[in-house]
């Protein structure tokens, strides 16, 4: 039965792209849609950003911020105050230039990220330092004209949070941007069992218009990375385009210093391809939309479903639960809801009845446990807890395994090519060096890392000297 199950999916080793693809329709967590790159996100994908968009909700709230709601459209010439920021997106934008049958007097562009909006809205609001700090966040969709998509880690449209705050002085901007990734890191680690670098941002790789982009990048089971999340620190730049300032206590006129921060949707490829395997997805248990599924056996006779619908109720006060009492074979069951991931599988039929005990399958590993009925509540506690920390701890080994230090370009380019994964160098700054890599490589540059070491002195590619350390890495 298993093996029948499992030729659907495509082995991860024999083609990762395929398991990918496989994984993401056949757990139900998409459909394709009629518009190239975009994706039906199915109610399975959905209760899973639903759980991970809570719990990011809770910290945002809890740091101070309030949600709010920007318009869906931006005003072309809106978009054209920022010249960097403009240029960094023009490519991905997608205009609208007829409303019915009207052609428009301004295009209108689909929002691909909401600066301009928020910064519009805040020179209208703030006047005063009493004004300050304003922290905002809004959950929405975006649209980026991506020429190359795949679902949850590149579409057309995706959702995500965007925050956008203003500040009275550039040391509060900065705490602000560190405060956010720190909230962004805890949420990958401690929820998604995803272990992240925290680093910096080359110029060459941060947001456009930043001062600077700090970001949490993790790697995936292929060996390549993936970037997490950002935190950018926008400095004046957009407040002298758009006129926002204050009166400060000296009673003069200041720009505002300002941040900006995203996590998206494309956070749930990241989960699938660290911690999935050839039966599908494996999800951490306080990510899961059902972290305990109850698999009635030979349902059909007496006692067995109410039974089971009993166990349902009682275990709701420690985890969320599920029951499938559907006509369909135990084993199909058991197939069905391994490919989705789900943490504990709880087994329960006449004899088990009988015997005053249940039988509990952990998905990360597949291994079984008899546990009596007086122990079930706590003993499933502590079973979820220990794949929680069990899916971390295997999610760092992987990338400790694949993280190589590397000292000069012809060393560079053959662990690449061998081994994958992180290379960590060192880098002497110059632009050029960095886009020779990507162009001979295809690796770029992922952060400058907050823990520093100095691996040489001399830059990995020209042999110059070199104080920038840089984790590098094909990615996603």
């Amino acid at each position: 039965m298993a093996k029948e199950f499992v030729k659907d999916i495509t082995s991860m080793d024999e083609d990762f792209a395929q398991w990918y693809t496989d994984v993401v329709t056949k757990a139900d967590l998409i459909d394709y849609s009629s518009v190239r790159g975009s994706m039906i996100i199915r109610p399975y994908g959905y209760a899973l950003w639903d759980n991970i968009k809570n719990e990011l909700d809770n910290r945002i709230k809890e740091t101070g911020h309030e949600n709010v709601y920007m318009p869906l459209f931006i005003p072309e010439s809106l978009l054209q105050k920022e010249k960097d920021h403009v240029e960094g997106f023009a490519p991905e934008v997608a205009i609208v230039t007829h409303g019915g049958s009207e052609e428009l007097t301004e295009r209108l562009v689909v929002r691909p990220t909401s600066e301009v909006l928020f910064c519009e809205h805040y020179k209208n609001i703030i006047h005063s330092y009493r004004d300050l700090p304003k922290l905002y966040n809004q959950w929405a969709n975006v649209v980026r004209w991506e020429k190359t998509t795949r679902p949850f880690l590149r579409t057309l449209e995706f959702l995500w949070q965007e925050g956008h705050t203003c500040h009275a002085t550039d040391e509060d901007a900065h705490e602000e941007t560190t405060r956010m990734l720190n909230v962004y890191a805890d949420i990958c680690e401690n929820i998604l069992a995803i272990p992240v670098v925290k680093g910096r941002k080359t110029e060459k790789e941060k947001f456009a218009g930043a001062k600077f982009t700090y970001t949490i990048e993790s790697l995936m089971h292929d060996g390549k990375a993936l970037q997490s999340g950002t935190s950018h620190h926008l400095g004046t730049g957009f407040a002298e385009a758009f006129g926002i300032q204050y009166t400060d206590q000296e009673g003069k006129l200041q720009h505002v210093h300002q941040t900006s921060w995203g996590f998206t949707t494309r956070i749930i490829g990241a989960l699938i391809m660290v911690h999935g395997d050839d039966r599908g997805l494996v999800i951490p248990p306080k990510a899961a939309p059902t972290q305990v599924m109850i698999v009635p056996i030979a349902q059909h006779k007496e006692g067995v479903l109410d039974f089971a619908y009993d166990l349902k109720e009682s275990l709701s006060k420690v985890a969320r639960v599920g029951i499938d009492a559907s006509d369909k074979k135990p084993g199909w069951k058991f197939n069905e809801y391994e490919m989705k991931g789900i943490p504990v599988r709880l087994e329960v039929g006449p004899k088990d009845i009988e015997n005053k005990q249940v039988v509990l399958v952990r998905r990360d590993t597949l291994e079984k446990v008899v546990v009596p009925m007086d122990q079930l509540e706590s003993k499933l506690v502590e079973l979820l807890d220990d794949i929680q920390s069990n899916l971390y701890n295997k999610a760092l080994k992987h990338r400790e395994e694949r993280t190589s230090v590397v000292l000069n370009f012809d060393e560079f380019k053959s662990t690449l090519e061998t081994k994958g994964g992180f290379i960590k160098s060192m880098w002497c700054g110059d632009v050029a060096c960095e886009e020779k890599i990507k162009e001979e490589t295809s690796a770029t540059s992922r952060c400058m890392p907050f823990d520093y070491e100095q691996l040489s002195d001399t830059c990995v590619c020209c042999g110059g000297k070199a104080e920038k350390m840089v984790y590098w890495a094909k990615a996603y």
